[in-house]
């Protein structure tokens, strides 16, 4: 049974709607969108672990990491569950999303339903930085825009 859902994102200047569509609990995710107002360049995109936007993007915690790994690249084995590598916006600030994950879920233990997708100011080094947070956060920088996963009519 296919699963659907769909974010809005809202920043100060940053906008955008980034839905998600997993063909059955098997099947990788496909995220599909766009966000504008970016800088150009690579933004972090990331899922982080709370639903909760009441105190901006800050209230939804850290990455979403129920295993306790390092910080890394989407194509890493030992990842977050939450990490989606970035988005590039082009020189209108404009980022077309078309990314495939298999560790993220619509469903079961790695679902991202009901968490928040995060877009943030500065690339993510996917844990390869040598920064003393890129093994916590890739030190892709502010929170410029983010918005709850909600379940998307079929």
């Amino acid at each position: 049974m296919v699963a659907k859902a769909v974010a809005v994102l809202n920043g100060e200047t940053v906008k955008g709607t980034v839905f998600f569509c997993q063909e059955n609990p098997k099947a990788p995710v496909k995220i599909t969108g766009e966000i504008t107002g970016l800088g150009q360049g690579l933004h972090g995109f990331h899922v982080h672990e709370f639903g909760d936007n009441t105190n901006g993007c800050i209230s939804a915690g850290a990455h979403f990491n129920p295993h306790g790994k390092d910080h890394a690249g989407p194509k890493d084995t030992d990842r977050h569950v939450g990490d989606l590598g970035n988005v590039e916006a082009g020189s209108n600030g404009v980022a077309k999303i078309n990314i495939e994950d298999s560790i993220i879920s619509l469903e079961g233990d790695h679902n991202i339903v009901g968490r928040t997708i995060v877009v943030h100011a500065d690339p993510d080094d996917l844990g390869k930085g040598g920064h003393e947070l890129s093994k916590t956060t890739g030190n892709a920088g502010a929170r410029v825009a983010c918005g709850v996963i909600g379940v998307a009519k079929l």
